[in-house]
């Protein structure tokens, strides 16, 4: 099995040996689960570490849409001004926010940008 490891600035190393001892070949490592997807290497998973050393499977997976206005998020724009910057209307963000909160079990934009950084999927 080929995995991509997702791992945020200064996260411990266990998961690599506990991979490795698993004969679990680690095909890259990213700092974001945006730069993961967009590296194009053959995987069969793409496992997402946090600072504290947990891990999970990513899964429902953010679209390449969804992780720009996310991205954005974390800048701090505005709903108008994400729309702006993608060419796209107020209400389709409103669109795209509401589903990364779905997909990331966040309350609001705010913990949708929390748990992003948390899993690695933005940079700040």
């Amino acid at each position: 099995m080929r995995v991509l490891l997702v791992l945020p600035p200064g996260a411990p190393g266990a998961l690599r040996r506990e991979l490795a001892h698993l004969g679990i070949d680690v095909a890259g490592e990213f700092p974001t689960l945006a730069a993961a997807r967009r590296a194009g290497l053959d995987s069969d998973a793409i496992v997402v570490v946090t600072r504290d050393d947990r891990w999970e499977v990513a899964d429902d997976p953010l679209t390449a849409r969804e992780l720009q206005v996310l991205e954005l998020l974390a800048e701090g724009l505005a709903n108008k001004s994400i729309a702006a910057r993608l060419a796209i209307s107020d209400q389709t963000v409103k669109f795209h926010v509401a589903a990364i909160c779905g997909k990331l079990g966040a309350t609001n934009r705010t913990d949708a940008v929390r748990r992003a950084i948390r899993r690695g999927l933005v940079a700040v």
